[in-house]
């Protein structure tokens, strides 16, 4: 259904705000102007700290990691359930590391396919005839592990978001699906929305601190915001079909993730969901080859998958279509007041490189900190502009690779056999070398590694604002990862010289939460004598490290003040240095 929007300016409490308001055109009465409800709106408001539109995995991830860090949240989707057609499927090693902390990741990779189906990625004239290339992606192969201890995982998003609804709700999650966003009303002092229930027609109010907008692609909050998009939208068309067929005998002999078909007359994919007879089918740049989405019935669509596969007699069952439309632009702000973009909302990008899913997971994980410590008090309002500033830099470079990807291929125009880039499916830069600049980040003067190919390569560092860095540990005789001490709140890292540190730390209120660890010192080993080196600090050195695993702060030695350089950090990293402005402030 096609929606309107109205804007207004009201004056609420003295201050301008802006009013955003959603309705179906055919219930507005003709030249009034205004909107004609049929159902009456609860008189009560349901209060929420925060208000999530959405349940896709962005959404559904944020739900789960507010209720981990105590902050009570309503999530309302329009859909009536979770995903019904695989859509997304590749969750890469970083945004495993957040499900990991979420208690999930065993969860997830039983819903999703074994490593042993995902090795490789094939091209080919049809999926039974000759085979031009194949690949082992630098994600799927052993040396991954140096650099993380957890492996990425291909799991269809019919199959995730299950998982991430159950997780959501054991954590006390309030989920609302059948449930759509129809207004947004920000005033000083929260939000405003009102919501209507597609089971019963009843509208209801909701009253929140701050709102979380992971609508999708096509957003309504972010359309009725006017928020303008950075980059090319509509870049190419395409079709996924979801289809019932055994191609074992052309897949299982080298099983693939994605097995690419590459034809005069046809540009197409198959994606590995059950590696058995569940497979999706992507056949890209309709209009460049003659194709037309609304052509796209299941006898034509099983045509094109005997056509790839080069079998005239192939059993197919066509189980969905769904054509789509890639763009590859970035909102131009991430936060609007109390309102913040993210996943497709603040970024669409071609799916070429598995990136969507995942860029909007951690765009939720960077948030949600911010966002229960600023309720919680222990930070001011302007720690939440660092969602943009880091978020947003993040988002337009992982959309312009993404691009490039597509561009490298084929996808928008006809060209000769594309086979992609080499740094298609290696990008290892991208996943885990994020560099974030902004006021929750205090740099300590050194300088960025130098990288050949910052698409590709990734050089471990503790340097304020890059991810911290996996090292083997041993804890009780047991081995951990320094990843598995992220996650729950600040971490501070101390060497074997570095008690002051510790001391400080527990001398410190305990806003934020901060656990004061020492490597070396209370039955956290480091056998392989690594920790210092990667962190880039002595033995009286320390590193402290944000909720979402990324350094904030570094001093390689011990300071002259412990105490008073911790606190001053602390305070500066959370924005406590401009507390004459009133925590409640959305700027």
């Amino acid at each position: 259904m096609r929606r309107g929007v109205r804007r207004s300016r009201l004056l609420v409490r003295g201050s301008p705000a802006v009013l955003v308001q959603c309705y179906p055109r055919q219930r507005m009465q003709q030249g009034s102007g205004k909107l004609r409800e049929h159902q009456p709106a609860s008189k009560s408001a349901t209060e929420v700290p925060v208000l999530i539109v959405g349940g896709g995995p962005v959404g559904l991830t944020a739900s789960l990691l507010l209720s981990r860090a105590g902050v009570r949240s309503l999530l309302v989707e329009r859909h009536p359930g979770t995903a019904v057609h695989p859509k997304a499927r590749a969750i890469n090693a970083r945004s495993m590391e957040i499900y990991r902390h979420c208690g999930i990741e065993a969860e997830i990779r039983a819903a999703g396919l074994a490593p042993e189906h995902t090795g490789l990625v094939v091209w080919a004239r049809t999926l039974s005839g000759e085979e031009i290339e194949r690949r082992v992606p630098w994600r799927s192969s052993a040396r991954s592990l140096a650099v993380s201890p957890v492996r990425n995982c291909l799991c269809a998003q019919d199959d995730l978001e299950p998982v991430l609804r159950r997780a959501a709700e054991r954590q006390g999650g309030e989920l609302r699906f059948a449930t759509e966003l129809t207004a947004c009303e920000e005033d000083r002092d929260g939000v405003t929305a009102m919501v209507r229930d597609h089971r019963s027609g009843g509208r209801s109010r909701v009253r929140a601190q701050y709102v979380i907008a992971a609508d999708g692609a096509q957003s309504g909050v972010r359309r009725r915001l006017g928020v303008r998009m950075i980059g090319r939208e509509n870049v190419y068309d395409s079709v996924n079909i979801l289809l019932k067929a055994d191609l074992r005998p052309w897949t299982a002999h080298r099983p693939a993730a994605l097995y690419f078909v590459e034809q005069e007359k046809l540009k197409a994919t198959f994606l590995t969901i059950n590696a058995v007879d569940r497979w999706g089918f992507l056949v890209n740049s309709l209009a460049t080859y003659g194709y037309e989405a609304s052509a796209f019935t299941p006898r034509r669509a099983a045509e094109l998958v005997r056509m790839a596969v080069g079998v005239a007699d192939l059993e197919v069952e066509i189980l969905s279509i769904a054509p789509w439309t890639a763009s590859a632009h970035v909102a131009e702000r991430y936060r609007h007041g109390r309102i913040f973009l993210a996943g497709d909302a603040a970024h669409e990008m071609p799916p070429t490189g598995g990136f969507g899913l995942n860029t909007g997971v951690q765009d939720a994980h960077n948030l949600v900190w911010k966002l229960a410590l600023v309720l919680g008090g222990g930070a001011d309002a302007a720690l939440l502009d660092t969602y943009h500033d880091e978020r947003q830099p993040a988002g337009r470079a992982i959309t312009e690779q993404s691009l490039d990807n597509s561009l490298s291929m084929g996808r928008l125009g006809a060209a000769p056999t594309a086979t992609a880039r080499p740094e298609y499916l290696n990008e290892q830069g991208m996943i885990f070398g994020t560099q974030y600049a902004s006021t929750a980040v205090l740099p300590d003067g050194t300088p960025a590694p130098v990288l050949a190919n910052p698409v590709t390569d990734y050089v471990a560092s503790a340097r304020p604002g890059g991810r911290a860095p996996h090292v083997a540990l041993d804890r009780g005789g047991q081995p951990i990862s320094t990843i598995d001490l992220f996650g729950a709140g600040f971490v501070l890292l101390t060497g074997r010289k570095g008690g002051a540190w510790l001391r400080a730390a527990r001398g410190l209120e305990r806003m934020p939460p901060l656990a004061a660890l020492g490597i070396g010192q209370g039955g956290l080993e480091d056998p392989g004598e690594r920790w210092a080196s990667a962190y880039g600090v002595g033995a009286d050195g320390a590193v402290l490290v944000r909720p979402d695993g990324y350094v904030a702060w570094r001093s390689p030695a011990m300071a002259a003040d412990p105490p008073a350089t911790l606190a001053t950090a602390l305070a500066r990293i959370l924005s406590r240095h401009r507390a004459e402005r009133s925590p409640a402030d959305p700027r």
